[in-house]
């Protein structure tokens, strides 16, 4: 996967050393947006990949995913472990906290020339906010996006104002972006370079290679839930789940995969009560820590639907023109392929979509429909900026005003 030593003697023949990019995650699904950016910087002669765990990625509860990584072929640089000791607001907080530390030392210690971080949860915004006085260059996916239900949407436009480089996932979001003020010149929209799996990785598992793999037989109808906190809400999750679990118990033929809510405020709650739920209907229904990229992705093509709150529905499953039955506010904002069907969090709403999502008309409705987050080809794209781009000067920023009304740019 990395680069030759050969090759890298021969792109520092030009009197300039290999560009250090340090890449930063802290959970499965940034992971798996990131993965093949990462091999495509492991690869390129001259540039220099470093690598850093946090959060969930070290967490038992969680799966320990930094080892996924390394099966991968990726060594980890750092890890930067989090104190969690519950998943309340507080200690969020105060692990946003302990993250500024942590990060910091490892910059000082790595001394990256540039710093590749994705999205917009909170250990993101411990690693932005530690390069601000080191004086550490930002490069920033998936910004400009808006998920207006969760506490992610004011991380994710505050990590815009910090970084210096912007790939975003659609033309809207790039916009969006410049309408925070940055440079049009810095600001590339190549598509979610997750989708890359779909063209570039191995072959999807076929049903009988997902069973093998995870030990759970799927059946003639099939759902992918993910639920993760809405964090700005008031309440806590259990009677958004409880609706959820009610609904799902209204179609006792289907096979139901859970995946684990992430690592925000009332995440273990979530996951206390998909366990209970799973436990009680076994053969019915399996809660996993982690699938892995592939194994994930294998999921969503072989299911019927994807049920839940996550971004996966609306970012991933449109590309397998798999229905989604979007729960919620966590990703209101968002650009919706049509095959994305929004409901309130009641029972009966929630049935009523999925009722939609299995219907052949819906289905029928949705040949042909392309996906608003590109075609899959954005990594390499991405890549050659990071490369590329001039970064003499980089950490002045001029703020880019739009026209006025009635102006013209």
């Amino acid at each position: 996967m990395m680069a030759s030593a050969a090759a890298r003697a021969a792109a520092r023949a030009d009197g300039r050393p290999p560009r250090r990019i340090l890449a930063v995650t802290g959970s499965r699904a940034e992971y798996g947006h990131l993965q093949w950016v990462l091999r495509e910087i492991a690869e390129a002669p001259d540039l220099e990949l470093r690598l850093a765990a946090t959060g969930a990625h070290l967490a038992a509860e969680h799966g320990l995913t930094a080892g996924e990584m390394e099966a991968d072929g990726f060594s980890l640089d750092a890890r930067i472990p989090l104190p969690l000791p519950d998943d309340g607001p507080l200690a969020i907080a105060r692990a946003i906290g302990a993250g500024v530390a942590g990060f910091a030392e490892v910059y000082a210690r790595l001394r990256p020339d540039l710093l590749l971080i994705l999205g917009d949860r909170y250990e993101m915004l411990a690693a932005a906010c530690a390069a601000l006085p080191l004086r550490l260059p930002i490069a920033h996916l998936h910004g400009g996006e808006t998920s207006q239900g969760a506490m992610d949407e004011a991380i994710r436009h505050t990590i815009t104002k910090m970084a210096h480089l912007h790939f975003t996932a659609a033309e809207p979001y790039r916009r969006r972006v410049i309408q925070l003020g940055e440079d049009p010149a810095r600001v590339f929209n190549f598509g979610a370079p997750g989708l890359d799996h779909l063209t570039r990785g191995p072959a999807l598992l076929s049903r009988e290679a997902w069973r093998e793999r995870f030990g759970f037989e799927l059946g003639r109808v099939n759902f992918l839930v993910t639920y993760h906190p809405v964090t700005l809400e008031a309440d806590g999750p259990q009677r958004a789940v409880a609706a959820l679990l009610a609904a799902l118990d209204l179609f006792p033929e289907a096979r139901v995969i859970f995946t684990k809510a992430n690592a925000d405020a009332e995440g273990r709650a979530i996951n206390a009560l998909l366990e209970a739920y799973a436990a009680q209907r076994p053969g019915r229904a399996a809660l996993f820590d982690s699938l892995g990229p592939l194994g994930y992705l294998s999921a969503l093509a072989l299911v019927d639907a994807v049920v839940g709150n996550s971004s996966s529905g609306i970012i991933e499953a449109p590309f397998f023109r798999v229905p989604t039955v979007n729960l919620g506010d966590r990703q209101k904002g968002r650009l919706r392929a049509a095959s994305v069907i929004d409901c309130p969090e009641q029972a009966e709403a929630i049935a009523a979509a999925i009722r939609r999502a299995l219907s052949p008309e819906f289905r029928a409705s949705l040949a042909g429909m392309a996906s608003p987050y590109g075609q899959g080809d954005a990594a390499r794209k991405i890549v050659q900026v990071l490369r590329s781009f001039d970064l003499t000067g980089i950490l002045k920023k001029e703020f880019h005003d739009l026209p006025s009304h009635g102006e013209t740019a």
